[in-house]
């Protein structure tokens, strides 16, 4: 296996404080590093389209929920993994490109619905084939094999973290 800048800094932390174990950067300062390279490279399509860092999010969680593409704040919030008010701030800005529309919820008055607009739902799709595209091309340095092996690795550590 190739040597990379983390498991240089192993080397170093052995060297200057041998009676620590750094073994743990292994995983988590490669993830770490991973996530920032990956992010740059995963956001470019998303601001080429005009959308703000967290919009897509936003647009692919309605896509997901299937026609008629629609969710309270509380259910967008809920599947993006963000505050309402984060919501409302990304909805602001695609009501204003014109990509979702915001309704009055027909369940209750004081909520409102959020919903991908044609353009939204063309965008979307456009989008998510860029996205994945971008997303095998990261990985496609590990055989088949690898994936699941990391991909079920990351889902224990997921599931660890999140209980």
């Amino acid at each position: 296996m190739e040597s990379d800048a983390v498991a240089h800094m192993i080397d170093q932390w052995k060297r200057e404080r041998p009676d620590l174990d750094a073994s743990p950067m292994l995983v988590v300062g490669r993830m770490y590093r991973l996530v920032g390279l990956w992010d740059r490279r995963l956001r470019e399509p998303f601001a080429e389209a005009g959308l703000g860092n967290g919009d897509f999010d936003v647009l692919a969680a309605l896509r997901r929920a299937g026609a008629p593409y629609a969710l309270s704040a509380g259910e967008l919030s809920r599947e993006v993994l963000v505050t309402t008010g984060a919501i409302t701030k990304r909805v602001d800005r695609l009501e204003a490109s014109g990509r979702v529309t915001r309704s009055v919820a027909e369940a209750d008055s004081r909520g409102r619905t959020i919903a991908l607009t044609e353009a939204g739902l063309r965008l979307t799709d456009e989008l998510m084939e860029a996205h994945l595209a971008n997303q095998r091309e990261l990985v496609e340095g590990l055989s088949g094999a690898e994936r699941s092996a990391l991909a079920g690795l990351l889902a224990k550590l997921a599931v660890d973290t999140e209980t």
